[in-house]
């Protein structure tokens, strides 16, 4: 059979019990995959990447439909790849806020960070799994990512 390419890296079947649920910008693929990879130690993670990344887990009336289809694949992931944790990332510039939701620019943070601890919560109810929210903030050209401190959670070593 031909193929079109072949990736340098290898396959590793071990699974590391964890999971992240992001915004689909482009933008910030690369970066977010880095704070996983050298930020939180997670070499390999399931993706769960859709618009507006954990605003679809945060009870939104204008999500609900997005909701049903994430919610579903957290479960299945908690369920099948025995998740132990999920991490759950905002960004700033998110067009799903302003377009979308029509949310002030103003008010876009304070409604990302509600959103966030919304979403930690309906994950650890839903898969029972520790959520671990983070904002995604420019600073230049970097990307800043910054824990989120919710109530009944505690700091994770990563995190404090």
């Amino acid at each position: 059979m031909r193929f079109v390419y072949e990736s340098p890296q290898p396959y590793e079947d071990a699974r590391i019990h964890a999971a992240a649920v992001y915004c689909s910008d482009g933008r910030i693929g690369e970066q977010i995959d880095d704070f996983l990879h050298k930020g939180l130690g997670l070499p390999r993670y399931d993706r769960v990447a859709v618009p507006g990344g954990p605003v679809c887990l945060s009870g939104r009336l204008m999500a609900f439909w997005e909701a049903r289809g994430v919610e579903d694949q957290v479960r299945f992931l908690a369920r099948v790849h025995g998740l132990g944790r999920v991490v759950l990332i905002a960004h700033q510039g998110c067009a799903y806020y302003a377009q979308r939701l029509g949310i002030p620019p103003d008010s876009i943070l304070a409604a990302q960070q509600e959103d966030l601890i919304r979403a930690s919560r309906l994950v650890e109810g839903l898969a029972g799994v520790k959520a671990e929210p983070y904002l995604a903030r420019l600073a230049g050209t970097a990307v800043r990512f910054e824990p989120l401190a919710w109530p009944g959670a505690e700091l994770s070593p990563s995190q404090g």
